[in-house]
């Protein structure tokens, strides 16, 4: 396994997420242990994001499935930021996913 702190340490906000489906321009594979991204409040990428770790333990997240997960963001700017926004977007070279903010 890899030494992952952010995957034990209590999460700066949960969500639940959904990663787009091939077909929707998502993944071509499942994000693993150690996955993370830009997270983004809207689709306008002059807005800026903030980079944040998935904490998705051991369990692969298929393309096209619904989750609830705990993110570590790299910035605390990037957690308030995403949690006073509710709704948020995963970006990888394009955007694969969005999620919603639950606690």
């Amino acid at each position: 396994m890899i030494n992952a702190p952010w995957q034990t340490r209590a999460p700066d906000l949960v969500a639940d997420v959904r990663l787009y489906t091939t077909q929707e321009g998502g993944r071509t594979s499942a994000a693993l242990l150690g996955y993370g991204c830009p997270c983004f409040t809207s689709k306008d990428l002059a807005r800026g994001g903030w980079d944040a770790r998935l904490q998705l333990g051991d369990e692969p997240f298929e393309p096209g499935t619904q989750r609830r997960v705990g993110f570590v963001f790299l910035t605390p700017e990037g957690a308030d930021a995403i949690r006073r926004a509710g709704r948020f977007y995963l970006f990888e070279t394009r955007f694969v996913g969005e999620g919603t903010v639950i606690s």
